[in-house]
């Protein structure tokens, strides 16, 4: 099943094959889990989730596809959750890849990130930013079913980010379609 969150972030795939969730967290969740509640009740769960997007990168000099090692939701706070409650709150999951594209941690929140204080912060636990890869993983450890994430560098999460990320897509696109041939997924 491929999964994306706008559907100008990725063109070539049939319809049939591709999940649109719309943009964040919530929204992810939702369509994803509807999606693979309705496959489970019939049968027939894909046998992997493939989310291919676009991501802003917390690294300079960062662009082109990165497959992902390693997600995590940065606007989630464990360590304080884990210290009130007494119980562990894990925030990251870890992801095989293929060694066949680079790979780069992920860090999931639903905040569009364009700004230098928050792309700053972000960056001291991960490499790229995006608003859906940690629930497709998560999604995909509740049902059992191997995830790949593919992320496309559509803009350096800094003030010029809500700018350019438009203009962004027909390039990201391409690239992630040639990101799956590498992959034949």
């Amino acid at each position: 099943m491929y999964i994306v969150a706008d559907p100008a972030e990725i063109s070539g795939i049939e319809r049939d094959s591709l999940l649109v969730t719309r943009v964040g967290t919530l929204n992810c969740a939702f369509a994803l889990i509807d999606a693979l509640t309705t496959a489970r009740i019939h049968g027939n769960l894909p046998s992997r989730l493939v989310n291919v997007g676009t991501a802003g990168a917390l690294v300079d000099g960062l662009s082109g596809v990165f497959e992902i090692s390693h997600v995590l939701k940065h606007d989630f706070s464990s360590d304080t959750i884990a210290a009130i409650t007494g119980h562990p709150y894990p925030n990251g999951i870890d992801l095989d890849v293929s060694g066949l594209l680079p790979t780069a941690w992920l860090a999931t929140g639903d905040s569009f990130i364009g700004d230098s204080v928050s792309r700053e912060r972000i960056s001291r636990q991960a490499s790229l930013v995006d608003m859906e890869g940690y629930v497709v993983a998560l999604a995909g450890q509740r049902f059992g079913i191997p995830v790949t994430l593919l992320k496309d560098v559509s803009d350096n999460a800094d003030d010029k980010a809500a700018g350019t990320w438009t203009d962004a897509l027909p390039a990201s696109s391409r690239r992630l379609m040639e990101a799956l041939e590498v992959l034949a997924l």
